[in-house]
């Protein structure tokens, strides 16, 4: 497959270059793609989570009434989870969420999602650009000129284009990451794919290796 590379101002540069078919054009594996968000959303959980279960209210031990002779049913604490300000039932505890994945089914869930996007055509090359300081009017711009300004669209750069990135964090629909930091979460959430041409072989890289 053959994309045209265009400017940031969404102009024609005349070249064009083609991507990997081990990477964007490969059969999607819905599971793998399934493990990959479940684990990122998993691991984005701070598990800190808390309830006060019975023995950690603080309240008075007095039995409430006598066991027998009522007509209801026994109480022996104010502190039961069946009484209001008692405590809870199996509450939830601090815990960790996190757990592995292998490596090759990451990285074809991250094939999968590329795949994807790149037969819908949601995918976009556009020609390396830097910004001289960070400023969010003028990416806007560049968003509107590659006709991605109100649609969600993530922009995948290089490692070192830090301006780009600080330009865009005030946009709720627009994601800037590092190719390194490439996700497949990432990915699905966003309707439009802008890759960076000299980001593209280091994507490449990355997801071609065989360990």
């Amino acid at each position: 497959m053959e994309l045209k590379v265009i400017d940031k101002s969404g102009t024609d540069t005349g070249r064009k270059v083609s991507l990997s078919a081990d990477i964007f054009n490969v059969e999607p594996n819905e599971h793998a793609i399934y493990l990959d968000v479940k684990q990122h959303l998993a691991n984005k959980r701070q598990g800190t989570h808390k309830a006060k279960e019975r023995a950690e209210i603080v309240g008075s031990t007095k039995k409430l009434k006598k066991q027998k002779g009522t007509g209801t049913a026994r109480a022996g604490s104010i502190k039961s989870p069946v009484f209001r300000g008692g405590g809870r039932i199996f509450g939830p505890r601090p815990r960790d969420y996190h757990f592995k994945l292998n490596k090759k089914l990451k990285r074809l869930a991250r094939c999968s999602a590329l795949s994807s996007k790149a037969a819908s055509e949601a995918i976009t090359i556009v020609e390396d650009f830097t910004m001289d300081k960070p400023a969010t009017r003028d990416y806007i711009s560049v968003l509107a000129c590659l006709e991605a300004k109100d649609t969600k669209s993530l922009m995948i750069t290089t490692d070192e284009n830090n301006n780009v990135y600080l330009s865009s964090r005030n946009l709720r629909k627009s994601h800037v990451v590092p190719c390194s930091q490439l996700h497949t979460y990432d990915i699905l959430n966003a309707e439009r794919i802008i890759i960076m041409e000299k980001a593209l072989p280091v994507i490449e890289g990355l997801l071609n290796k065989k360990a």
